[in-house]
């Protein structure tokens, strides 16, 4: 076989999820920066909500990213790993809390990161969204 047949993360699943997680970051009254990406960490929907922190943007789609690439919550890495890991990857890959690979049936479709509030904040408003998409939870 040269081909298989997978998953994809549509936009408006992206869009969904984004949805769910700026409701619960609303009811949180935390304004966050949700990062939505697909498998390969390509950024799918994104909102900066008002009031949150402008240098947060980055690293939500990091720790999307980060999670889509690991397919594990971002916050994970072995501490021995995590500045070898930031620093080959220039800055792409981040161990902060708050990203979520999204998964179907075992299969990573995208991820999620969210940033801004506390690590345990960002964690909860990510939750949300997987839990609205119906994905496995974490």
């Amino acid at each position: 076989m040269h081909t298989r047949t997978s998953k994809k993360l549509t936009h408006a699943g992206a869009l969904h999820a984004l949805h769910a997680a700026l409701e619960k970051a609303t009811a949180l009254g935390v304004p966050q920066n949700i990062s939505i990406v697909d498998d390969g960490g390509n950024l799918l929907a994104f909102l900066r909500m008002d009031d949150a922190k402008m240098m947060s943007m980055r690293t939500s789609q990091k720790k999307a990213i980060s999670a889509a690439s690991h397919r594990v919550p971002s916050g994970n890495l072995a501490p021995d790993l995590e500045l070898k890991l930031g620093l080959a990857t220039e800055g792409g890959l981040t161990n902060l809390e708050g990203g979520f690979p999204i998964i179907f049936d075992g299969v990573c479709v995208g991820a999620i990161g969210v940033g801004s509030g506390t690590g345990a904040q960002d964690c909860e408003v990510a939750r949300a969204a997987l839990a609205a998409l119906g994905a496995q939870t974490f």
